[in-house]
Protein backbone atom coordinates (compact mmCIF):
# COMPACT_ATOMS: atom_id res chain seq x y z
CA UNK A 1 0.00 0.00 0.00
CA UNK A 2 1.06 3.33 -0.91
CA UNK A 3 0.58 6.17 1.45
CA UNK A 4 -1.19 8.82 -0.46
CA UNK A 5 -0.64 12.27 0.72
CA UNK A 6 -2.90 14.92 -0.52
CA UNK A 7 -1.32 18.13 -1.40
CA UNK A 8 -2.65 21.04 0.54
CA UNK A 9 -3.10 24.18 -1.40
CA UNK A 10 -2.16 27.39 0.33
CA UNK A 11 -5.16 29.44 1.37
CA UNK A 12 -5.33 32.35 -1.05
CA UNK A 13 -8.48 33.98 0.29
CA UNK A 14 -8.50 36.77 2.82
CA UNK A 15 -10.66 36.28 5.87
CA UNK A 16 -13.10 39.23 5.74
CA UNK A 17 -15.06 38.43 8.89
CA UNK A 18 -12.93 40.70 11.13
CA UNK A 19 -13.35 43.54 8.64
CA UNK A 20 -17.10 43.09 8.62
CA UNK A 21 -17.11 43.16 12.44
CA UNK A 22 -15.22 46.45 12.46
CA UNK A 23 -17.54 47.95 9.85
CA UNK A 24 -20.63 46.98 11.84
CA UNK A 25 -19.19 48.55 14.98
CA UNK A 26 -18.46 51.76 13.06
CA UNK A 27 -21.97 51.72 11.62
CA UNK A 28 -23.49 51.43 15.09
CA UNK A 29 -21.30 54.27 16.37
CA UNK A 30 -22.36 56.56 13.52
CA UNK A 31 -26.02 55.64 13.93
CA UNK A 32 -25.86 56.56 17.62
CA UNK A 33 -23.89 59.80 17.26
CA UNK A 34 -25.52 61.25 14.12
CA UNK A 35 -28.79 62.31 15.80
CA UNK A 36 -26.81 63.97 18.59
CA UNK A 37 -25.13 66.41 16.23
CA UNK A 38 -26.81 69.80 16.31
CA UNK A 39 -25.89 71.48 13.08
CA UNK A 40 -26.94 75.05 12.64
CA UNK A 41 -25.93 78.68 12.50
CA UNK A 42 -25.58 81.16 15.32
CA UNK A 43 -28.12 84.00 15.24
CA UNK A 44 -29.24 86.54 17.82
CA UNK A 45 -32.99 85.91 18.07
CA UNK A 46 -35.26 88.76 19.13
CA UNK A 47 -36.47 88.65 22.73
CA UNK A 48 -40.18 88.18 23.48
CA UNK A 49 -42.46 87.16 26.32
CA UNK A 50 -44.07 84.13 24.66
CA UNK A 51 -45.13 80.69 25.78
CA UNK A 52 -42.84 77.83 24.71
CA UNK A 53 -44.01 75.24 22.20
CA UNK A 54 -45.95 72.22 23.36
CA UNK A 55 -43.28 69.77 24.50
CA UNK A 56 -45.51 66.77 23.79
CA UNK A 57 -44.75 66.87 20.08
CA UNK A 58 -43.31 63.61 18.84
CA UNK A 59 -41.12 65.12 16.15
CA UNK A 60 -38.63 67.91 15.97
CA UNK A 61 -39.90 70.94 14.00
CA UNK A 62 -38.21 72.07 10.83
CA UNK A 63 -36.41 75.41 11.23
CA UNK A 64 -35.81 78.04 8.55
CA UNK A 65 -33.34 80.68 9.72
CA UNK A 66 -32.86 84.04 8.01
CA UNK A 67 -29.26 85.18 8.42
CA UNK A 68 -28.12 88.82 8.81
CA UNK A 69 -27.41 89.11 5.09
CA UNK A 70 -30.82 87.67 4.15
CA UNK A 71 -29.59 84.18 3.23
CA UNK A 72 -31.80 81.23 4.19
CA UNK A 73 -30.62 78.28 6.26
CA UNK A 74 -32.73 75.11 6.44
CA UNK A 75 -32.48 72.77 9.41
CA UNK A 76 -34.82 69.93 8.52
CA UNK A 77 -34.62 68.29 11.93
CA UNK A 78 -33.30 64.85 12.71
CA UNK A 79 -36.16 62.80 11.27
CA UNK A 80 -36.45 64.05 7.69
CA UNK A 81 -34.76 61.49 5.48
CA UNK A 82 -32.76 62.65 2.49
CA UNK A 83 -32.72 66.33 3.46
CA UNK A 84 -29.47 67.92 4.54
CA UNK A 85 -29.24 71.04 6.65
CA UNK A 86 -27.47 74.04 5.21
CA UNK A 87 -27.74 77.23 3.22
CA UNK A 88 -30.49 77.07 0.63
CA UNK A 89 -31.85 79.39 -2.05
CA UNK A 90 -35.53 80.38 -2.27
CA UNK A 91 -36.44 78.04 -5.14
CA UNK A 92 -34.78 75.02 -3.51
CA UNK A 93 -36.46 75.87 -0.20
CA UNK A 94 -39.92 75.73 -1.80
CA UNK A 95 -39.11 72.48 -3.63
CA UNK A 96 -37.58 70.76 -0.59
CA UNK A 97 -40.25 71.85 1.88
CA UNK A 98 -43.03 70.92 -0.59
CA UNK A 99 -41.67 67.37 -0.76
CA UNK A 100 -41.54 67.17 3.04
CA UNK A 101 -45.10 68.55 3.39
CA UNK A 102 -46.39 65.93 0.94
CA UNK A 103 -44.98 63.21 3.24
CA UNK A 104 -46.11 64.92 6.45
CA UNK A 105 -48.83 67.58 5.99
CA UNK A 106 -48.91 68.33 9.74
CA UNK A 107 -45.22 69.25 10.02
CA UNK A 108 -44.47 72.41 11.96
CA UNK A 109 -41.96 74.91 10.61
CA UNK A 110 -40.31 77.56 12.75
CA UNK A 111 -38.88 80.74 11.25
CA UNK A 112 -36.00 82.36 13.08
CA UNK A 113 -34.12 85.46 12.18
CA UNK A 114 -31.31 87.52 13.56
CA UNK A 115 -32.38 90.71 15.36
CA UNK A 116 -30.64 92.70 12.65
CA UNK A 117 -32.69 91.13 9.84
CA UNK A 118 -35.39 93.32 8.35
CA UNK A 119 -39.06 92.40 8.51
CA UNK A 120 -39.12 91.96 4.74
CA UNK A 121 -36.71 89.03 4.85
CA UNK A 122 -38.72 87.24 7.55
CA UNK A 123 -41.94 87.91 5.65
CA UNK A 124 -40.33 86.61 2.46
CA UNK A 125 -39.37 83.36 4.18
CA UNK A 126 -42.93 82.94 5.45
CA UNK A 127 -44.33 83.52 1.94
CA UNK A 128 -41.99 80.85 0.57
CA UNK A 129 -43.22 78.41 3.22
CA UNK A 130 -46.82 79.25 2.32
CA UNK A 131 -46.05 78.50 -1.34
CA UNK A 132 -44.60 75.16 -0.21
CA UNK A 133 -47.91 74.28 1.47
CA UNK A 134 -46.89 74.62 5.13
CA UNK A 135 -49.91 75.21 7.38
CA UNK A 136 -48.17 75.40 10.76
CA UNK A 137 -45.61 78.21 10.93
CA UNK A 138 -44.18 79.73 14.09
CA UNK A 139 -41.68 82.47 14.86
CA UNK A 140 -38.69 81.82 17.08
CA UNK A 141 -37.54 84.14 19.86
CA UNK A 142 -35.44 84.05 23.00
CA UNK A 143 -37.22 84.26 26.36
CA UNK A 144 -37.61 87.71 27.84
CA UNK A 145 -35.80 86.50 30.99
CA UNK A 146 -32.50 86.47 29.13
CA UNK A 147 -32.78 90.24 28.53
CA UNK A 148 -33.12 90.90 32.25
CA UNK A 149 -30.26 88.51 33.05
CA UNK A 150 -27.94 90.26 30.58
CA UNK A 151 -28.81 93.76 31.81
CA UNK A 152 -28.00 92.75 35.36
CA UNK A 153 -31.42 93.66 36.72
Amino acid sequence: MQNKRTKRRPMSEINVVPYIDVMLVLLVIFMITAPLLNLGVEVDLPKADAEPLDSQQSEEPMVVTVLKNGDLYLNAGGEVAGVTSGLIDAKSLVTTVSAIVRRNPEIQVLVGGDEAVGYGHIYGAMVLLQKAGVTKVGLMSDPLDSIEDQSGG
